[in-house]
């Protein structure tokens, strides 16, 4: 079978930083750990250097099972700095106020990390913002971690940008109160929900409006045109049929889109944009088909996702409708293509 074309996505190296750092802090020597996955310390300064989000994924676990720490996540945040966020953490860490570097992070987000299916997002109200941050779920030993380590790496480099503790509001976490619950309380110091409709947490106005005093306007300024070129590059699309395999990703959750829904996104008229991929030598229908194909290759391959949940990521009716999709796509069942790769993985 192919290798898909489709990634789930991936974050810079810089990452595995921040797992080394809190498994020293455990007393836990991690080099012998980030040699079994590739990730010596050549690896780790290479320029632009990127990790598959599965394989992260598999590192966290395998580092939570060696320190017997299933908070490590949270022990990650709070070893974190802005630097360790590539060009998008320097930028952010030269910004005016706590809003701004929030914003920054936000923003330049695929500067450092990219996940197919979604995105972190910044939303203000009355009394403060949300910072939101997009993980793959269903939820189980392998990704809690990853949310855990995210929304405590922003309270604490925002805290250090400010010279001072930013207060967090409120924590909401997308998966139920795991064995370690009680870890937030002593993170966060706010209350804490579980089983939340997404991840995130809040700063009210007054956190928002710390000043940075390392904070230079010249320098700030130049940063952003900076990052402002780097995204606009890095998010520049040859096809119409790239872009659409990048839209359908967050519109696959439980349901199938169709093409009206494409070309309202795409901002043209439904017979523009059948006539457009006529003219790439392509149909709606079949990029569908192939980005499902390609995603169901990586999560079977890369997760531990059960078939039906795979199904529902997919945007299938059913777990029977998916099994035969995937039966029709590569001759073998999702279940013995799993095995087949476990066996030559």
């Amino acid at each position: 079978m192919n290798t898909p074309r489709v990634r789930l996505g991936d974050l810079s190296v810089s990452f595995v930083h921040n797992l080394a750092d809190s498994m020293q802090a455990l007393g836990h020597d991690p080099t012998l750990l980030l040699n079994q996955f590739g990730l010596d310390s050549a690896r780790l300064a290479e320029p632009r250097a990127r990790l598959s989000i599965p394989r992260y994924m598999r590192l966290g676990h395998a580092a939570i099972q060696l320190t017997n720490t299933p908070h490590l996540g949270l022990l990650m945040g709070q070893c974190s700095r802005l630097s360790q966020a590539g060009l998008a953490g320097i930028t952010a860490a030269q910004a005016p106020t706590v809003r701004e570097a929030a914003r920054a992070l936000i923003r330049f987000e695929p500067l450092y990390a990219s996940n197919y299916r979604g995105s972190s997002s910044f939303h203000e109200d009355a009394r403060g913002a949300w910072l939101r941050f997009y993980s793959i779920s269903p939820y189980n030993a392998y990704n809690r971690f990853v949310v855990d380590s995210v929304l405590a790496s922003w309270a604490q480099q925002l805290s250090s940008l400010a010279g001072q503790p930013v207060a967090v509001e409120k924590v909401c976490i997308e998966f139920a109160a795991p064995s370690y619950a009680a870890r937030y309380g002593e993170t966060f110091a706010c209350p804490i929900e579980f089983a939340a409709s997404c991840n995130q947490l809040h700063l009210n106005q007054a956190s928002l409006a710390l000043r940075n005093p390392q904070h230079c306007p010249s320098t700030w300024r130049h940063l952003l045109e900076i990052c402002e070129r780097e995204l606009q590059h890095l998010t520049r699309t040859r096809s119409l049929r790239e872009r659409i395999t990048q839209l359908l990703g967050p519109m696959l959750h439980g349901r199938e889109p169709d093409m009206g829904e494409m070309a309202t996104r795409l901002q043209l008229p439904t017979w523009t944009l059948r006539r457009k991929l006529a003219e790439e030598g392509t149909q709606f229908r079949t990029i569908l088909n192939d980005t499902r194909r390609d995603l169901a290759i990586a999560y079977i391959r890369d997760t531990e996702l059960a078939f039906g949940e795979i199904a529902y990521l997919l945007g299938f009716a059913s777990a029977e409708a998916f099994q035969r999709a995937f039966k029709r796509w590569s001759k073998q069942t999702p279940g013995e293509f799993r095995r087949q790769q476990r066996l030559t993985g």
